[in-house]
């Protein structure tokens, strides 16, 4: 379906910028925008709801590469953790 449009020059500019921010066309970016304020307005209540939201989206099994996510987690954890403790020196060095 196709839909017109009279938008303001600078709201059509702004949509460009956050469009090509996210390598979008500005199209994309717009349908990207109503999606969003759909799920906005009628959030997931429930796990299931959450769970079948995130399929929906193509986000379950969307990293092939991550065999365990378990572990995964824990090296993301591990990275993070020992992060948090080189700020902590650098900042006492200082």
């Amino acid at each position: 379906m196709n839909i017109t449009l009279e938008i303001p020059q600078q709201l059509t500019e702004q949509l460009s910028e956050e469009a090509k921010k996210n390598n979008l066309s500005l199209s994309e970016y717009i349908l990207q925008l109503i999606s969003i304020k759909q799920i906005l307005n009628n959030p997931p209540k429930t796990g299931a709801e959450l769970f079948s939201y995130w399929q929906r989206e193509g986000l379950i099994n969307s990293r092939p590469d991550i065999k365990d996510s378990q572990d995964y987690a824990r090296q993301i954890r591990t990275v993070a953790e020992h992060r948090q403790h080189c700020n902590k020196n650098r900042a006492t060095l200082y």
